[in-house]
């Protein structure tokens, strides 16, 4: 699916990331069907014309930066953990970094969210993208002996989804910088689980 032209010069790229900056902060700001394409092209700084040079209509331009989004958050990540040597290391730096991406992009929480009413299969290819690199992964892990015994695609939305709460909780509900206190408390759970050693097993 053909969502954007990509522009074949350094002021095309300018402008198409200043339409892509100011459709974050809008549909961040005011949700998907309430902003307009003229809003965007104001906000950027451009005719509303122009914005159709880069993307057919607003539904493209939604579905391009919830992608690329995307792209972008698993590349720090891999940049990030590049040099680990166990998953547990990988996770804590995944972790730490999702966090500060998304406290740079609060916009993303919001945009990953409409998406379910916008386009729900957007909505669906942007959470199976992370998980099918994440399955891998975790599949190799276990092989290790370094993560418990259970379906890894599970594993993986398990993960994903206590690492995506947690934002939601501390950059969007609390309107807090994430901390390295914190990571270290999500981690306590991650390492040992829900119950302390004494309530393993009792009735």
């Amino acid at each position: 699916m053909n969502l954007v032209k990509k522009p074949k010069t350094a002021r095309g790229a300018e402008t198409l990331q200043r339409i892509c900056d100011a459709a974050e902060e809008l549909f961040a700001e005011s949700g998907y069907y309430n902003t307009q394409i003229s809003d965007i092209a104001k906000k950027a700084g451009i005719a509303s014309g122009t914005f159709y040079i880069y993307f057919p209509d607003k539904i493209s331009a939604f579905r391009y930066l919830l992608d690329e989004l995307g792209r972008r958050l698993r590349r720090e990540i891999r940049a990030a953990a590049s040099g680990v040597r166990t998953q547990q290391e990988a996770e804590f730096v995944g972790l730490k970094t999702f966090l500060s991406f998304a406290s740079k992009h609060i916009g993303l929480f919001k945009i990953v969210w409409q998406a379910q009413f916008v386009d729900m299969d957007a909505f669906k290819n942007y959470y199976e993208s992370f998980a099918a690199r994440y399955v891998t992964r975790i599949g190799d892990a276990q092989k290790r002996g370094e993560l418990t015994e259970m379906d890894p695609e599970y594993f993986s939305y398990i993960l994903m989804g206590i690492y995506n709460f947690v934002a939601l909780k501390c950059i969007v509900f609390d309107g807090k910088e994430p901390t390295d206190e914190l990571v270290e408390e999500v981690f306590k759970f991650i390492r040992h689980g829900a119950f302390a050693p004494s309530a393993d097993g009792a009735k």
